[in-house]
């Protein structure tokens, strides 16, 4: 699996986080090393074999207008594959973003599926030892030249070099061969992941011959570096124009080589796509409130959701309050505590901070119960561990028992619960406790070692404005244990920079997860991850279990062998307390002028599919006269 952001600002969240999976087989009626096109790893696709379009888009859709959106930051990049600089607002880290097509689209509204674009075909053997691509003749450049295989073998082995991401993702890949002139042929140094031959699909496609060139000044390009210079791309939009740091606009391509293909009909029908960039999150809400700058808000503040929607242009109606499903959005999001920091290497001390965080208050009192607990890695699917480990999860953690808490296999898995008045108390006295066990004790009202007086102190670090309702209630409880906490909020462009290079003491993190982990785990969990500059592994873990228990996710035979090891994964990740669990929600909130049209229906996967909405004219001039719109 893979969750990554479409052509998206850090303001628009949606149609978003694409999943594939680890294990089964393709369609029923296909058999070994034989030519695939739509396909699903956990059974057959909804469309069959004959996927034409995808049921909820309306075919006619008219393309033009604009749609604004606001991003927090700024950007000083054009280069999203390296860990140095900031991407600009459409450029995504993993996938094509606006600019590049992919071997294959993970489709929107079901799991496990990828449908053509760049390549129409793919196949490989029984045991998983390859996979070859078949190009689409039809792909091409936006100045004309033909995608090949060329471009293909050459993106793979410099996303593999200079993207952490794509590393990781494609660790087994050894190569990527030209078979012919559409073929591709990738090879791979284990037999048995049954995942990595549909996984190659998210292989972007970049554009050899650009990137071998020479710039307006006869300036070598290289791929390493970050860039200002609009790239060639082949996707449905590229570059119009752009202020650096301040705003972008990228344009529809009218002569877009994948507009007929199922997977794009009836989407991407905006013109232009305007991201215009704001400091603060205030400013960019007044920008939203005012119009003109962000057509569509996604909120994911229940407290905010419940107060601040509250403005005239809302009350009048010309701006929608709307909740959407989104059955995939479950999550692991918590504060990620860095384990390579001598602070936090105690487990439990680790524990002892989950004991002060107070869910259930701040979602009485700020949230409007609307949260619901994040208690597992793998919330919301039948991935999630629960109860006591048996059968063959308890096999597979019974290899490791003398390297796992022994209360693993003894007690089941519960965080701190604080529904009473005496429930601080008993949770905060919980935590002194194993304060005290790892050899720090309150002193003059400060936990300090017990040896060498040092304070245990430390940072959240955050880029939001609007963190603190979150993090002050916990910050104050630490306090009340003599735990000096504290929150610094940086600009956006540092916050990546310091994540990247892991130069922090505790981050909120969002962890995406899918019905079927795969691959992608290696980014989250792996000892190798750990001291990868821009991985996931923001908690540093370094764990010879969690590494055997990725790879037992990863080469799992038949999805009862996943789910067995996945439990196993999910109960080690849960009893180091490497995250302090935070809270989720099944459901996406956008506020958006009423100046779209929107098909009758919208996928419930992923939540809305904001390509498939296009720009109502009546309703945009509606507005545009209404309020002087400048958009």
């Amino acid at each position: 699996m893979r969750s990554f952001r479409v052509g998206t600002g850090s303001k628009l969240l949606i149609a978003a986080v694409v999943a594939t999976c680890s294990f089964a087989v393709a369609s029923a009626t296909a058999h070994a090393d034989e030519w695939r096109t739509t396909s699903s790893l956990l059974g057959d696709s909804k469309y069959g074999d004959n996927f034409q379009r995808y049921d909820y888009v309306n075919p006619d859709a008219p393309k033009g207008g604009t749609l604004n959106s606001t991003v927090l930051g700024t950007f000083d990049s054009f280069n999203p594959y390296i860990v140095q600089g900031a991407p600009a607002a459409g450029f995504a880290q993993f996938g094509g973003g606006l600019l590049y097509d992919t071997l294959m689209e993970q489709a929107i509204d079901e799991g496990s599926v990828s449908h053509p674009l760049v390549a129409e075909a793919y196949k490989y053997p029984d045991d998983f030892s390859s996979a070859t691509y078949r190009l689409n003749p039809d792909a091409t450049w936006h100045d004309g030249q033909p995608i090949t295989v060329d471009d293909v073998v050459w993106s793979f082995n410099v996303l593999k070099a200079n993207s952490p991401m794509y590393n990781r993702y494609f660790e087994n890949v050894t190569e990527a061969v030209a078979l012919s002139d559409r073929e591709i042929e990738f090879r791979f140094n284990q037999k048995g992941n049954r995942e990595l031959p549909k996984i190659l699909g998210d292989l972007v496609v970049l554009p050899k011959h650009w990137w071998e060139g020479t710039d307006k000044n006869g300036r070598k390009r290289d791929i390493t570096r970050p860039t200002l210079e609009p790239p060639l791309g082949s996707a449905a939009y590229r570059i119009k124009s752009f202020k650096p740091g301040a705003e972008i606009i990228w344009e529809r391509v009218p002569d877009y080589w994948g507009a007929k293909l199922p997977v794009k009909i009836g989407r991407e029908n905006f013109d232009t796509r305007r991201y215009t960039y704001f400091l603060d999150d205030s400013a960019a809400w007044l920008a939203f409130v005012k119009g003109g700058f962000e057509d569509i808000n996604s909120e994911n503040s229940a407290r905010r959701w419940m107060t601040v929607y509250n403005f005239p242009a809302l009350q009048a109606g010309d701006v929608i309050k709307k909740e959407f499903k989104a059955n995939s959005r479950a999550n692991m999001q918590g504060f990620a505590i860095n384990t390579r920091r001598p602070l936090f290497q105690d487990r439990r001390v680790r524990e002892a901070l989950s004991y002060a965080f107070d869910f259930d208050t701040i979602n009485r009192t700020q949230s409007f119960g609307l949260n619901t607990r994040i208690t597992s890695y793998f919330m919301g699917s039948d991935l999630a561990s629960s109860g006591l480990p048996q059968g063959e999860e308890l096999e597979i953690l019974d290899q490791y028992k003398d390297q796992l808490p022994p209360e693993l296999f003894t007690q089941e898995f519960k965080l701190p619960v604080y529904d009473t008045p005496q429930a601080e108390r008993k949770n905060l006295k919980a935590a002194v406790d194993l304060f005290a066990q790892a050899g720090w004790v309150i002193k003059d009202g400060k936990m300090v070692n017990a040896q060498t007086g040092q304070p245990f102190s430390f940072e959240i670090l955050d880029f939001r404005q609007g963190a603190e309702p979150t993090i002050n209630p916990y910050i104050a409880n630490l306090r009340k244990i003599g735990v000096g906490a504290t929150l610094r909020v940086i600009d956006d462009t540092q916050y990546v920079n310091r994540v990247n290079n892991f130069d922090f003491d505790m981050i909120t993190a969002v962890l995406p997860q899918s019905d079927s982990p795969g691959n992608e785990q290696r980014d989250f969990w792996s000892s190798k991850a750990a001291g990868t500059p821009g991985s996931r592994n923001y908690s540093g873990i370094r764990s010879p279990v969690v590494d055997a228990l990725v790879d037992r996710v990863i080469f799992a035979k038949d999805r009862d062998d996943l789910l067995a090891a996945t439990h196993a994964l999910d109960r080690v990740l849960l009893w180091n307390y490497y995250v302090v669990p935070q809270f989720t929600r099944p459901d996406v909130w956008l506020a958006y002028w009423n100046k779209f049209g929107i098909p009758d229906k919208q996928p419930t996967y992923l939540g809305p599919d904001i390509d498939s909405w296009w720009i109502d004219q009546d309703k945009e001039k509606a507005l545009a006269a209404k309020y002087k719109s400048t958009d």
